[in-house]
This record gives C-alpha cells, structure tokens and sequence, in this order.
C-alpha cells in the first residue's frame, strides 16, 4: 500500500509539471490553420468561440484562412478586405445600428463578431497581417454599445465602450478626421 500510495504521488508530480499543451500541439479548430503560438487573449477568445464557428475549406480568405461561418454570418460575405473603403468606413457603413439602439439584434452583431473573431485568430496563427483589426474592434464596439443600451453592460474593463473607442482610433490611424468623428459620436450615443 505504501509503494502504490508514493507512485500516485510521484504520478501526480510529474503530471503537474509537464507542460501544458499549445493550441498548435491539439485538435486546432478549423480555422486555426497555422502553427504560430497564439498570445493568451487570442487564445481564450479560440477557446470561447470555437463551438459556434464552422469553416468551408473550398473558400480562402485573409491569409488563406477558411472561410468561417457562425450561425447565418460567414466572413465572406462581409468581408471587408472586398470593399474599395477603408476598413473603418466600411464597418460604419457595414455594422451601423439604428435608433433606438437597444432595439438592434445583439445575437446578429455577435456573429459577425465572432467571424471576424475566428478570421483574426487563423491569421494569426500564419503570423499574417492584421488589417482587419480595426473593423473587429469596432464590432466590438457595437456590440458593448448594444449590450450597454439594453441594461447590460459588459463589466470587464477591455470590453467596455470607451475603452473599445480607444481601440479603434488606435488601430485606424491613417482614417480621415471625419470618420473617426463618426465613431466618437456613436460612443456617445447608449440609449
């Protein structure tokens, strides 16, 4: 009984020191089609959306990453590498949200959320391009504008409208003053 008692031991330690496995040493999700260590936040947000996204291997999008589908949104179809626009006008012209804001479809807006979720994290894990970053942040934005006008704002700090704001001006700066004028004033705008 002693030596089997010190081998569960001696088991359970070496188990607890093993590393832990990387996204690219498991079952990646079929959008993660690179080897690239995926940073934390990347990986979390992989974690927490791999269930509602299914792929089309024919179609290649950003990076050659399959073209991602969640629910009745695929990436392709909003695409905003398609558009002659700037990332920015694009998702302004592309994700506006009418009045009154609490009454847009918050389900919808996190689909496409999610696409471009999932796009993001295939690209990464080629190490491409992150031009769709700032069309992703202001989904982001939509969403915790929507989520905050309907009484439900999100409580962690990144998710929050204001903090989100900061995100896509940062990540757009070559937009004209004008359409990030646009964006200040929808953050105004929670009701």
């Amino acid at each position: 009984m002693k030596s089997y008692t010190m081998l569960l031991a001696t088991s359970a330690g070496l188990a607890l020191s093993l590393p832990t496995a990387s996204l690219a040493g498991r079952q990646s999700p079929c959008f993660v089609i690179g080897n690239e260590v995926l940073p934390k936040e990347v990986q979390d947000v992989v974690t927490s959306i791999q269930s509602r996204i299914t792929c089309n291997p024919s179609i290649k999008t950003l990076s050659n990453v399959p073209d991602v589908t969640s629910g009745d949104v695929t990436f392709s179809a909003i695409n905003f590498a398609s558009s002659p626009q700037t990332g920015l006008q694009f998702a302004l012209d592309r994700f506006a949200t009418q009045a009154p804001l609490a009454s847009n479809d918050l389900a919808t807006f996190q689909r496409q959320l999610d696409v471009y979720l999932a796009t993001e994290a295939g690209i990464r894990s080629v190490a491409g391009g992150l031009g769709l970053k700032p069309v992703k942040f202001f989904l982001q934005f939509q969403v915790s504008r929507i989520q905050t006008a309907q009484g439900n704002p999100p409580t962690a700090a990144g998710l929050q409208v204001d903090h989100l704001l900061e995100k896509v001006l940062k990540n757009a700066p070559r937009e004209s003053q004008a359409v990030q004028d646009k964006v200040r004033a929808l953050a105004r705008v929670l009701a």
